[in-house]
Formats: C-alpha cells, sequence, structure tokens
C-alpha cells in the first residue's frame, strides 16, 4: 500500500464525506507500511513486511455516535461504511459527554518524515542482525534482537471543515545479549525518526560489553542507595508520572496531581527546582505529529518548570465544564538535563548503584505514584567513582515525584520512546528485597 499524499488522502475524505446525512461526521484514514527482522539464539528467525490501510467514520444525530471502520475506499465502500455508522448512531444511547467537530485549524508543518527511513530495505536489516550476532558469538554472548522500521501517514477531515495530514517514520531496537553460562545480560534500546542516528554496531556492542561486565552478579543488602539511572530506566518511572498531567482526574480526586482539598495541584511545587519538563512536537530529535485525534493543534507546551506544575491536559468536554481553554495531552516529553556524561556521574559517585532498566512495574498507590518493579539487564555497585562489580537484581518500591525530589543531579539527554530523558543521579533510592533474575 502506498502512503498517500496529502491531496490523496483529502480526495478520499472529501469523498467519503460527501455520503454523510449525519448532523455531524468525522472520518478518519490512516495506512503504513513497515518491515522487521527478529533474531534469537544468534540465529535471525523472522523477517517480513507488513502493509495495512483503515478508514474510520464517526456520525452524530444529537448526542448519539456511530462508528464504523473500512479497508476498502472505492466509492461503493465509502458510501457503505458512512451508511453503517449512522445505522449505528441511531441504535446508540446519548453521550452525555458528546463534542461537536471542531472547525477549520491552523497547524505548523511537522518534521516526523525522512524518505531514508522510508526507504530501508530487507539487506540493511539483516545487516543489523549481523552486527548484534557476529560480535556476540565472538563474546561467548548469545543475541535476541528486534528492528522494526515503518512509515505512516494520518489524516482527518470533519463535516465543520477541518482537514489534516501527517506522515511520518520511525526506526525501534532492541536487543538482549546474555552470556552463554546464564549469569550476565545486558540490554539496550534505540528508537528514531531518522535511521541515519542510528548505529546497530554501537548499540548492540553496548548491549554485549553490560552482559559480559555483569557476570558472576553478587548480592548486596537491600536498603536507600543513590542510584545512577540510565534513561531507559528513569523514562519507565517517569511515564507513569506523565500520565497524571490530567485535569479531569486531578479534580476528581482519583490520582497524584488531586489537591488534599479539592482541585488540583496547578502552580504548586512538586519536585526538585532543577527539573523542567516540556513536549514539542517540533523538537529536532523527538518530533511528532503536529495535531492530536481530534483535530487539536500541538504546540510547545511547559508543563513542570522550575519544579512547578505550570499545565495539566484538559479534553475539550472538561474544559468546558471548568470555563477553561481545551489543553491537549503532550505527544512526546522532553526533559532538561545537564552537561554530565555517564562517565562523569560514575567518577562522582562515592558509593551507589547503576541501573540499565526497570521491568515488571506495577502501581501500588496511584495517589503517591508509588510503584514496584525489579531491576534488570545489568546492575552494578559503584565505590569511589568506579565500577566495582555487577549485583544482584533488586526489587524497589518507589515514586517519581519522591525521586525527583531526592535529586542529585542531571546528566545528558538520551531519546528514549520517543521521549528526551536525561541520566539522573538519585539519592536514597529504596531498595527492598533481592531477586534472582538475571
Amino acid at each position: 500500500m502506498a502512503i498517500y499524499t496529502k491531496e490523496e488522502a483529502k480526495k478520499i475524505l472529501e469523498k467519503a464525506l460527501s455520503f454523510s446525512k449525519a448532523d455531524a461526521c468525522e472520518i478518519n484514514l490512516s495506512g503504513s507500511n513497515s518491515g522487521n527482522i527478529r533474531y534469537a539464539r544468534n540465529t535471525v528467525s523472522t523477517a517480513g513486511h507488513q502493509s495495512s490501510q483503515s478508514l474510520v467514520v464517526q456520525s452524530s444525530f444529537g448526542k448519539k455516535v456511530g462508528t464504523a471502520t473500512i479497508d476498502e475506499f472505492d466509492d461503493a465502500s465509502l458510501e457503505k461504511v458512512v451508511r453503517r455508522a449512522e445505522e449505528l448512531a441511531n441504535l446508540s444511547p446519548e453521550n452525555p459527554e458528546f463534542m461537536q467537530p471542531l472547525g477549520p485549524q491552523t497547524y505548523d508543518e511537522s518534521i516526523t518524515y525522512v524518505e531514508a527511513t522510508a526507504n530501508t530495505t530487507p539487506e540493511y536489516r539483516a545487516e543489523v542482525a549481523s552486527q548484534s550476532i557476529v560480535p556476540a558469538a565472538a563474546k561467548d554472548v548469545t543475541a535476541a534482537g528486534f528492528l522494526n522500521d515503518g512509515a505512516r501517514f494520518s489524516a482527518m477531515i470533519n463535516s465543520n471543515g477541518l482537514f489534516a495530514y501527517n506522515k511520518s517514520t520511525n526506526v525501534d531496537f532492541t536487543v538482549t545479549m546474555r552470556t552463554n553460562d546464564g549469569t550476565g545480560s545486558g540490554w539496550v534500546t534505540r528508537d528514531y525518526n531518522d535511521i541515519s542516528k542510528f548505529n546497530a554496531s554501537e548499540a548492540s556492542n553496548t548491549a554485549i560489553d553490560k552482559a559480559v561486565m555483569s557476570k558472576g552478579a553478587q548480592a548486596i543488602e537491600p536498603g536507600k542507595y543513590t542510584v545512577i539511572l540510565e534513561p531507559a530506566a528513569a523514562s519507565d518511572l517517569l511515564r507513569n508520572m506523565f500520565g497524571s498531567f490530567n485535569a479531569r482526574s486531578a479534580d476528581e480526586g482519583r490520582n497524584f496531581m488531586s489537591a488534599p482539598d479539592g482541585g488540583n495541584k496547578l502552580g504548586q511545587k512538586i519536585v526538585d527546582e532543577r527539573v523542567n519538563i516540556w513536549s514539542d512536537p517540533l523538537h529536532p530529535d523527538v518530533p511528532t505529529s503536529t495535531w492530536n485525534g481530534e483535530g487539536m493543534p500541538l504546540k510547545k507546551t511547559s508543563w513542570i518548570e522550575n519544579g512547578v506544575v505550570k499545565n495539566l491536559a484538559y479534553s475539550r468536554y472538561w474544559a468546558e465544564q471548568k470555563g477553561v481553554d481545551p489543553m491537549p495531552f503532550p505527544s512526546n516529553a522532553i526533559m532538561a538535563g545537564g552537561d554530565e556524561s555517564l562517565e562523569d556521574m560514575i567518577k562522582g559517585t562515592k558509593k551507589g548503584i547503576l541501573v540499565t532498566r526497570f521491568w515488571y512495574i506495577r502501581s501500588v498507590d496511584p495517589q503517591t505514584l508509588l510503584y514496584t518493579g525489579l531491576t534488570r539487564d545489568g546492575t552494578f555497585y559503584i565505590e569511589n567513582g568506579k565500577i566495582k562489580f555487577p549485583v544482584k537484581n533488586f526489587r524497589f518500591n518507589e515514586s517519581p515525584i519522591i525521586m525527583l525530589n531526592n535529586l542529585e543531579s542531571l546528566g545528558k539527554q538520551v531519546r528514549v520512546d520517543g521521549n528526551l530523558i536525561p541520566y539522573m543521579k538519585i539519592r536514597d533510592f529504596t531498595f527492598t528485597s533481592l531477586s534472582d533474575a538475571v
């Protein structure tokens, strides 16, 4: 399937909209092409290509809404799916929170599409696998990884005159390296819009080195430690915090941003004053679409400024209830960092633990954002500015809010899952027990 141009997508959407007899109609069109390769036990196991397309019609009569989907775009099919959405709308109960579709909007031109990524070949994917498997085997390590690259487009139109279009590319890579004696493990993740920024050899060798370094881990007592969190580990906890920037959940007393006396924590200082978090769809390292699923424009927005809650996300419905302007949810998260490298942070640590990543994270208390989970794939003891030895994995109980109030220092930013997160040194991080998992 082709990635439709703006003009091609608009033509299909306008034809579908022309069949509408509803009071209001919104139609979304999307499609993607992607390729992948997977390997395990130092052998490629699967490789493939996927292509998909979809058109979704939402029709409404008053506050009664119906939705139908189709993947054929000839005139007869387009009319069929519109009629089906209207039939379902007439059968549906009223939605008391229904909002009329937005009118025409103005959007910034996104920077999410890179032609080189869209043109990734099977030969390139095979070479990525080779750059993991060959050096792993040479060091008595077994590689298991997955590379997925793709291009996609999204477009929407509605009966109130709105039209939006975006196309994007992405490449995502993860690899786990295990020593063949079963005692060491290393892991790396990389993601980019521009595949030219991806270095498969660098990523794979980083994971191999961690696997070899983590062989024969020693047990040390659980407790409170200074930790250096690599960006992937920090992101694992922070993404749960980002989900709390929801004004409605806060106003209704359902999340961390709820104020004890009612309302929310907008304007309150909640973390260290060095913490600054914002979103920006036009950031060159983590670009996103410049509009969201409702067609609302996305702009650079500050969420935490010098430790203070600067904004909360308001849906159109909740904004209307509260008499404020809507504020779309962030499309990415960017946290300000510092100039220190990981090596610098280790050199400046008298006693602490380096954490590669967390996994199996579960909520303990949503009101305090307390989470529990495990370290994994490379956990190391630091003493007098040097990594002394690998340690057995821990279970932790920690809140990202407490973590960001116990901030020692911030290092360089790294892209993780479409966000920019810095290395962090945190004091008094709580490890509660040991884990035998590698």
